[in-house]
């Protein structure tokens, strides 16, 4: 049982090893596996950021990540907690752009 585990799991990854190395399109917009692997470790440690920050309430914010370029959306209480959201996903490593268009609700 556990040689099947194993064999499942290396072709998972040599699966993953070759379609990152073709650089095979992925999306309308033919990002490639790379760039699209690129942009998912950059929204998830943005998210990860906003869930560690008390100031800002990550469940209200969507995180979004294209070519590098982060696109914030939802919601906040203040204007404090939208810079907040903009100031952590500007300083996440390999962001090359911020569009905030969080709304502040009273």
């Amino acid at each position: 049982m556990q040689k099947i585990v194993r064999v499942i799991a290396f072709s998972a990854i040599a699966a993953s090893t070759v379609l990152m190395a073709s650089g095979c399109s992925v999306a309308r917009d033919q990002q490639t596996v790379g760039s699209y692997m690129d942009d998912t470790t950059i929204t998830t440690a943005v998210k990860a950021k906003m869930a560690e920050d008390k100031q800002v309430s990550a469940t209200s914010i969507r995180v979004e990540t294209l070519n590098g370029v982060v696109q914030l959306s939802g919601f906040a209480k203040s204007e404090t907690e939208k810079n907040r959201a903009a100031e952590i996903a500007r300083t996440t490593r390999n962001v090359r752009e911020v569009r905030n268009s969080i709304v502040v609700q009273p």
